[in-house]
């Protein structure tokens, strides 16, 4: 493992230009929970009895707003009540050190941004928690904690009309503009990518480590169990995101 480690850190001491995707693990490790861990979840399903994928979705925020609010809450409250981890931390250091570092994220609570990842080399694939606005008139509202203490769902001050998130729901398209930043990104190529904490298959995780072994780059997964991208990386490091990036932080020389 040390010695894995050490070559991981020589790939992105060397590199300029490098990619870190991040998913679900590296927030678990600041006790959030998953969307398959919202409110106490048993294998998936609400207490409705409706996989947590159809509660979470654009259709049921149209059809059943009260209901698809209520596991928004959920998440809202766990990001609220938590903060950005030591993964976090190293990921936005990195940044720090490396100009051309960029984060490509599944995540919705953040973090990176708290961390101090800079805005404008973050790619916040699903969307972001807030701020809320109105379906109806576009009205954004900041004051996300003050919606979760009232009657769900939340309603806009001006028209009346529902808010919701700025957040990629289950059957919801992605947002343009972060796929046409990823993907000139990907034209310009990377050296080094790093997968930490996702076990997703989507093409927009998959295709980035793809390119870059296949036009001789460096690529790495970082996460406890195995996953379907774990056979297609060049190292794979087990273990948490937290502890795995702190570690590579500290064997990467500060000039």
């Amino acid at each position: 493992m040390e010695q894995q480690l050490i070559r991981v850190a020589h790939a992105l001491e060397q590199a300029e230009r490098i990619l870190i995707i991040t998913g679900a693990g590296v927030s678990a490790d600041s006790g959030l929970p998953t969307y398959r861990g919202l409110g106490g979840l048993y294998n998936g399903r609400t207490a409705e009895g409706l996989p947590i994928e159809e509660a979470l979705s654009g259709p049921m925020l149209q059809r059943d707003p009260a209901l698809c609010w209520k596991y928004l809450a959920e998440l809202g409250k766990a990001t609220l009540g938590t903060q950005p981890n030591a993964g976090h931390q190293a990921i936005a250091e990195l940044q720090r050190r490396k100009p051309q570092c960029w984060v490509l994220t599944q995540n919705i609570d953040g973090y990176h941004r708290a961390a101090g990842s800079p805005a404008e080399r973050l790619i916040e694939i699903h969307g972001q928690l807030a701020p809320l606005y109105c379906q109806s008139c576009g009205t954004e509202s900041a004051e996300l904690a003050a919606h979760l203490q009232r009657p769900l769902p939340p309603r806009c001050a001006d028209c009346g009309g529902i808010l919701r998130p700025p957040v990629v729901l289950f059957e919801e398209m992605l947002p343009e503009a972060a796929i046409d930043q990823l993907y000139a990104e990907l034209r310009k190529g990377f050296e080094v990518v790093l997968s930490v904490g996702t076990t997703a298959s989507f093409p927009y995780i998959v295709e980035p480590l793809l390119r870059t072994r296949a036009a001789g780059g460096f690529t790495v997964e970082i996460n406890p169990s195995m996953t379907d991208i774990s056979d297609l990386v060049d190292v794979r490091l087990q273990g948490r995101a937290l502890d795995i990036l702190s570690q590579l932080l500290g064997h990467i020389r500060h000039d």
